[in-house]
């Protein structure tokens, strides 16, 4: 019986490497002395093995939709030190088995270890990593592919580490814009339900001994506070209800073709997210020229990692377009997403010769502005918080002092 053909099975070791150092983990083999041969080829000596099961209270318990994520920072951590490794002489298969080892997300640290077994028995590295397609986007296997063919993937690592780590920076800038706002919301949000729950049955007790008829907002509140013990439980059971259809579909072409227009058009924060769509597709552009990938592919590749369903059809119509053998520039002027200083500046990129260039500073100045706009929107946007939550509590309180205020007319 061949290696291929018996069954897999996962092997606990603890073993001691060059430096003295004991180390341990799994690996998926089909038998022992499998184990054996992989540690020495490592450049570990094993000192235990077990077979590994993971059955009963061993087994790790994991809630759908709330799994272990990879992030992108995760991915660019490991992307610059696999680069740095390389570049100092070491194998890919030792580069490997140090990530696995040492990377903090165990999610990654399985997935490498997999990737590294892959890349073992014959396969590329993009190869390995193309058959993870949740955890790697398709940018880095291309990158990485590219970098494998020209015989640079060091560099190639360096420029997914670096286009990473700016992604990760902008992703950042996005989250302290809206940090402010939506906790606030949430404070407002929190402070009507307890409003609701036990302040109205005060003054409602105290309006039962009127005679007169309660004003409508008043009326409206005191219903809304005697049904809260049935509202609350159905607002929760939506807003889980909602997060999870969320993660579930927020990512299909049927939810996206009807939000991210809509985001775009927001009175307030869409400029602000068509301008971190286009640094981030501007990014991604220049990383897959400088790379070697061909522009029809990294068209396509940056469509789909732009972020935003409107650009990633738009360049679909320039993909049709340069296939046709028209410049890139022509077709992009025909998409309003893209504005005229994008156009221009990938114009003169494509007559010059110079295009990574040119998209690299395209991407440099909209990461600006991104900061500059994020940071605008924040001092903006705190007074009008501040304005939303006075109104609203402020008119609950009104409400309630209504039928006093008639009361006090009637005497007066």
């Amino acid at each position: 019986m061949t290696m291929t053909s018996q069954s897999m099975k996962t092997w606990a070791y603890s073993a001691r490497d060059a430096s003295g150092k004991i180390v341990k983990g799994k690996l998926d083999a089909p038998t022992e002395s499998a184990v054996v041969a992989r540690l020495r080829t490592m450049g570990i000596a094993p000192i235990a093995i077990d077979e590994s099961s993971a059955t009963g209270l061993q087994r790790e318990i994991t809630l759908p939709g709330f799994e272990k994520r990879v992030k992108l920072k995760d991915l660019a951590v490991a992307s610059r030190q696999m680069a740095t490794m390389l570049a100092s002489g070491l194998s890919l298969l030792r580069t490997l088995t140090i990530l696995s080892q040492q990377t903090e997300n165990p999610k990654l640290a399985e997935v490498l270890g997999k990737v590294r077994s892959d890349v073992e028995t014959g396969s590329s590295l993009s190869d390995a990593l193309h058959r993870h397609p949740l955890i790697f986007p398709r940018l880095m296997i291309h990158l990485i592919k590219a970098g494998e063919t020209g015989g640079f993937l060091d560099r190639s690592l360096e420029s997914i580490a670096n286009n990473f780590e700016a992604d990760v920076k902008l992703r950042q800038t996005i989250k302290s814009a809206l940090t402010y706002p939506i906790a606030v919301l949430c404070m407002a949000f929190a402070a009507v339900i307890a409003m609701m729950i036990f302040i109205v049955p005060i003054f409602k007790a105290m309006f039962e001994d009127f005679d007169s008829a309660l004003p409508l907002p008043t009326q409206i509140l005191v219903t809304l506070s005697e049904n809260m013990i049935w509202i609350v439980p159905v607002l929760v059971v939506v807003i889980v209800g909602f997060t999870v259809w969320w993660r579930r579909n927020k990512h299909t072409d049927e939810v996206r073709s009807k939000v991210d227009p809509l985001v775009l058009k927001m009175p307030v924060f869409g400029q602000l997210f068509r301008k971190v769509a286009i640094a981030r597709f501007s990014r991604n552009f220049a990383t897959m020229m400088a790379a070697g990938v061909p522009i029809l592919q990294s068209l396509a590749i940056v469509g789909e990692t732009s972020g935003n369903w409107v650009i990633e059809q738009a360049l679909v119509k320039v993909q049709d377009s340069v296939r046709t053998g028209r410049s890139i520039a022509a077709p992009l002027t025909e998409e309003p997403i893209f504005p005229a200083m994008v156009t221009q500046m990938v114009s003169v990129g494509e007559d010059s010769g110079s295009l990574e260039i040119m998209l690299e500073k395209v991407a440099d100045f909209y990461d600006e502005e991104v900061q500059s706009t994020a940071e605008s929107l924040t001092s903006l946007i705190e007074p009008l918080m501040i304005g939303v939550i006075g109104v609203v509590i402020g008119g609950m309180i009104v409400a309630l002092y209504m039928p006093v205020f008639s009361i006090f007319n009637e005497i007066g």
